[in-house]
């Protein structure tokens, strides 16, 4: 199906090795500037959402809110049914719209086949960003991913087609710049199958990382549920300094709310500063609110977001938007739970990492923090781009840094990749000469997609050996962006990335060291500038990437075929309902010490490729896990047989043997990602209940979405009274309901027994989907009774 497509990508680019010649791109002299859009699916229902906020408004005695407010109660389905209090009330919603991502698009659209339904309920969208690995450069790149996935490509394309859902060719670009560009609008409400759907709040959206069966909610029409967010006010003052940039703002933010300082919380920006501020630098703002684990983050409407849709296409949003300012902006008065005040005109340049992103240091202190911690004074390669960080404005900063040095001799000493956001930046950078700019420094453009930021990184070098890189992304957990344990992995904003590239030391602060020119004179960068929109409009690109329409019509024709003999997909069987009574000689397989992310419960990287199919991803369950009882990666011991064996191993053989199983979990367990598939994998392994000091928000749903019951801790300290092989059985289970209690008996070894004090956040309709054994199966009776 998409064969032709591989012929059309006529630009050829750079290799990574750099002995290869550039070959000039065939876009050079064309011209194709962006086009208004049909913006009737984009354009938000104000007159619906300002006459729901009515009735809420009532009920809620016309008390002022915040924005986050605002938007996400003016989306319940029945208003007139809820009370919403902040923390405490479950919320039924009706979002506007869903976005996929092409890794987790395939189990959502596994999933939302065995709805029954004939089109989706809302307009949704599939992005083809996630499987395409780094390796020789851009369009080469591309097509090499379209021969190896074009099982998965395919299968996305039909069930696009037969649903009527927008389907983003692979390099077109990465999902949530997309959205961005073409279908994020202020006031609206979107789910996103990626845990950074947030960076759609720089246009002021509620936009939600969700799993793929809450993806599944929306588009069968059936009330999305969240729990009414708490809202952490953000107070912006002054403005940015030459060398700061919004990047700066949210990894200082970082540092002082810890990764799970956000959870719970919608983080919302107001104040003066709001409004120095560029449209894409807010997006990338509230793009790594999902490091502190926030909801989502969100601005109110501006200037530069009317600017920004006008920009792009969608003229007839910023018109209705300027229509209804007074619905896309906090209420004066306005009461936060908490609020953080930040001078801009203070903002320095940080620094985050290694192996976590809110591990800050100002820019100015990173020096000491190297020497500290003696760590070798080394950059082996700097990477830019990725979706948080790929503006039109962040590639024309970087770009002025990258001209300052070339045109001073001083020569990249790092290697340097550049990742542009979409083919709409690509060809517009193009144009404008940021490009060439790169490329004749060293530089290597690499495909609009993920790349390395998901660990989609063929890199050979420096495997096995420590290292450091630095990088514009927004996660940077052990091993991610290229498989190594030993890659120590720093966030920055480009700037600072770019011009760390020149000197090839970590060591080195761009603001005030020196390097020495073709003229062995001292040379000192000079502030980064650049546009925040190109003055000659955005190009759109090759017509290969043409954007799909925004509602495409249902074809019911089109057949959907998944051979039963693929590794690469295979049909979904319903998970079996509860038992209805307690759960009994339950195993603990494993003991979890410390940080546990998605990526640790389900690897990316070389995995993606089985994220259509269950049993051949579940290989991977747990493999990055460190057992906290041996200290071991990947460890646990089977109690049927005495012997040590890897964690999927040692659960398929529970399984086998119809025996329950269960994770004993630390702090914020199923961090980062929103990889539904760290739910799935555990369940179909047979693993009934999880228990955790606290769970990430995202993973937490997801759990329940697949009916695994996560548990928390009453008194936390109780984590060090239970180890692996422990036989747990359940007191409350039976009876369990919203606010109720769950004990669990412990049985040691030796036989000895003592009793813990569980909670969990189960609404009732979620004990619903726990009962009939997915959320998925209660949607499937419900469509059928109907």
């Amino acid at each position: 199906m998409l064969s032709s497509f591989i012929n059309q990508t006529t630009r050829v680019s750079r290799s990574l090795h750099p002995t290869r010649p550039l070959i000039t791109r065939s876009l050079s002299l064309r011209h194709n500037p962006v086009v208004e859009k049909d913006c009737s699916s984009i354009t938000p229902p104000y007159a619906k959402l300002n006459s729901n906020l009515a009735i809420v408004r009532r009920i809620l005695d016309n008390r002022p809110l915040t924005l986050a407010e605002k938007i996400v109660y003016s989306h319940l389905t029945n208003p007139e049914e809820t009370v919403p209090v902040r923390g405490e009330t479950y919320l039924k919603l009706s979002p506007d719209r869903v976005a996929m991502q092409d890794a987790s698009a395939q189990m959502a659209l596994l999933q939302f086949m065995l709805s029954g339904m004939p089109t989706t309920a809302v307009p949704s969208s599939i992005h083809c960003d996630h499987l395409i690995a780094a390796n020789k450069g851009a369009d080469n790149d591309v097509a090499e991913s379209i021969v190896t996935n074009r099982e998965i490509f395919d299968f996305l394309e039909s069930g696009a087609k037969k649903y009527g859902i927008a389907f983003w060719k692979p390099g077109s670009g990465i999902i949530h710049q997309i959205v961005l560009e073409n279908y994020a609008a202020p006031g609206g409400l979107m789910l996103g199958t990626d845990s950074h759907t947030p960076n759609a709040g720089g246009l002021g959206i509620v936009a939600i990382g969700v799993g793929g069966a809450d993806a599944v909610d929306a588009m069968a029409n059936i009330p999305w549920e969240l729990k009414a967010p708490n809202v952490i006010g953000v107070k912006l003052t002054g403005s940015l300094g030459p060398w700061a940039s919004p990047k700066d703002v949210i990894l200082k933010m970082a540092g002082e709310l810890t990764v799970r300082g956000g959870t719970g919380h919608i983080i919302e920006y107001f104040g003066e500063g709001v409004e120095s501020l560029s449209c894409t630098g807010m997006a990338t703002i509230c793009n790594m609110g999902a490091e502190v684990g926030a909801t989502t983050s969100l601005f109110p409407y501006t200037r530069s977001m009317q600017s920004y849709l006008r920009s792009t296409g969608r003229l007839a949003v910023s018109q209705a938007a300027d229509n209804n300012l007074h619905f896309l902006q906090a209420d004066r008065g306005a009461q936060y739970d908490k609020v953080i005040e930040i001078n801009l005109s203070e903002v320095e340049p940080h620094i985050n990492g290694p192996f976590t992103p809110d591990l800050s240091t100002p820019l100015s202190k990173f020096k000491d923090f190297i020497q500290e911690n003696q760590w070798k004074d080394d950059l082996s390669s700097a990477l830019i781009g990725s979706c948080t960080n790929s503006s039109y404005q962040d590639m024309s900063r970087a770009a002025s840094l990258v001209k300052q040095a070339t045109e001073a001799g001083v020569p990249l000493v790092s290697q340097f990749l550049i990742t542009p956001g979409s083919e709409q930046i690509r060809a517009t950078i193009e144009r404008d000469g940021q490009q060439e700019v790169f490329e004749k420094a060293g530089g290597q453009v690499l495909a609009n997609a993920c790349g390395p930021c998901i660990g989609q990184w063929k890199r050979s070098e420096r495997q096995g050996e420590e290292n450091a890189i630095l990088t514009s992304f927004n996660r940077n957990f052990r091993s991610r962006n290229d498989g190594n344990p030993q890659t120590m992995n720093f966030l920055a904003a480009p700037e600072v990335v770019t011009a760390m590239a020149f000197a090839g030391k970590l060591s080195f602060n761009p603001m005030t060291d020196a390097l020495i020119g073709k003229d062995g004179k001292e040379f000192h960068f000079q502030p980064p500038t650049g546009d925040d929109l190109p003055s000659q409009g955005f190009e759109a690109g090759r017509a290969t990437y043409e954007p799909p329409s925004p509602t495409p019509t249902p074809d019911a024709s089109v057949k959907i075929n998944i051979d039963p003999e693929s590794t690469r997909l295979q049909e979904l069987a319903p998970f079996e309902p509860w038992s209805g009574d307690e759960f009994r000689d339950i195993r603990v397989l494993v003991k979890v010490k410390g940080k546990c992310t998605t990526d640790h419960i389900s690897a990316a990287g070389p995995w993606l490729k089985y994220k259509g199919h269950l049993q051949n991803i579940a290989e991977n369950t747990l493999i990055g896990a460190q057992n906290a009882d041996n200290g071991k990666v990947n460890s646990a011991l089977d109690i049927t047989n005495n012997k040590e064996d890897t964690i999927p191993e040692v659960a398929k053989s529970y399984k086998n043997q119809n025996i329950d199983w269960m994770v004993v979990a630390d702090h914020n367990y199923g961090e980062g990602s929103a990889r539904e598939h760290a739910a799935l994998q555990v369940r179909y392994l047979g693993c009934p209940l999880i228990i955790s000091r606290s769970f990430a928000r995202i993973h937490e749903t997801n759990l329940k979405k697949q009916g695994v019951l996560p548990l928390t801790f009453a008194n936390e300290n109780d984590y060090e009274l239970i180890n692996g092989g422990d036989i747990i059985e359940t007191e409350g289970v039976k009876d369990i309901a919203s606010g109720r209690p769950v004990k669990l008996i412990v049985t040691k070894p030796d036989g000895s027994k003592l009793s813990i004090e569980t909670k969990h956040t189960m609404s009732a309709d979620q004990i619903e989907w726990f009962t009939k054994g997915s959320a998925l199966n209660l949607i499937k009776e419900n469509i059928s009774k109907a």
